[in-house]
């Protein structure tokens, strides 16, 4: 099956194409990461310019309980690890190859004690988040999407926030209006490139 459009595996359990991974260097809040990615896994090959706009547009967050929600390979979840030395990462992907990815780069970078990739059933359900970072996937649809937020957004800790970027042309701006209308008021923090960072609150 060729990659012509990875939209249909990146988001997939166990996608179909084969496997073959490509190195990525990655600028992060001024820091280089050294990592893996791979086909059938969001962004393979590269840092996706969502991602990179999150990282202009944001500061490392505060010490805490981190969750990085549709975590890929794991850079912004690797990242925080990697800037934040008192950060407990988890990073959770409904794609099995993110997943060993992700892990695999924890290891590489020595950073498996405070960061861990696992799938969403594996996350125990009694987990709460000081905050939930994500580029999330809004190709799923709105309504996948819209369940997918509230199902985790649901854990952050009181005083919590999620840090989400989403394309202006994606609807960021309609989500921004929507997570406030859900319970989670939300404001832009930063913009770039057609991208939207957005930061809600409980």
């Amino acid at each position: 099956m060729s990659e012509a459009s990875p939209e249909e595996h990146y988001f997939t359990a166990d996608p179909s194409v084969p496997f073959q991974r490509k190195p990525v260097v990655a600028q992060v809040w001024g820091h280089r990461l050294r990592l893996d990615s791979g086909s059938g896994v969001f962004a393979q090959g590269r840092l996706d310019i969502g991602t990179a706009a999150l990282f202009r547009e944001t500061q490392p967050p505060a010490p805490g309980r981190i969750l990085d929600l549709g975590c890929g390979y794991g850079v912004i979840g690797l990242a925080i690890a990697t800037l934040v030395p008192q950060a407990e990462v988890t990073g959770t992907d409904v794609n099995e190859r993110a997943v060993l990815l992700a892990n695999d780069n924890a290891a590489s970078l020595g950073l498996t004690e405070r960061y861990r990739a696992v799938p969403p059933s594996a996350v125990a359900a009694d987990a709460t988040y000081d905050e939930i970072w994500s580029n999330p996937p809004i190709r799923i649809g709105k309504p996948a999407l819209h369940a997918l937020l509230l199902t985790w957004l649901a854990r952050l800790r009181p005083d919590g926030r999620a840090v989400l970027v989403v394309g202006k042309n994606l609807g960021g701006d309609s989500l921004q209006r929507w997570l406030g209308e859900q319970g989670y008021p939300t404001r832009r923090t930063g913009s770039s490139k057609g991208f939207r960072v957005l930061e809600s609150r409980r």
